[in-house]
């Protein structure tokens, strides 16, 4: 599909879903029509690229705020669960 050709309603429609697809959950067939369009349509590729990233970079800065064990071991020490503690 030339992407000076195809509808932009299309491309609506098509990134209504593509948190499923980005997180792998969309269905099959969906998820095929999708990759067919993204081959003709460098404007859905930009879109779905920096989904992609942005997801990534998330996930990159969410593991960097974990807690250190002795900052979360004092934390658990002040809510008085040290039952919970022994268990982890």
């Amino acid at each position: 599909m030339d992407e000076h050709t195809h509808e932009h309603g299309h491309c609506r429609d098509l990134l209504g879903s593509l948190s499923d697809y980005v997180d792998g959950t969309l269905g099959e067939l969906l998820c095929a029509e999708l990759e067919e369009h993204l081959r003709g349509c460098s404007n859905c590729r930009v879109v779905v690229d920096t989904l992609r990233k942005t997801v990534e970079l998330y996930h990159m800065e969410a593991e960097k705020e974990a807690l250190p064990p002795t900052v979360r071991e004092r934390l658990f020490s002040k809510l008085d669960l040290e039952d919970y503690l022994k268990s982890g």
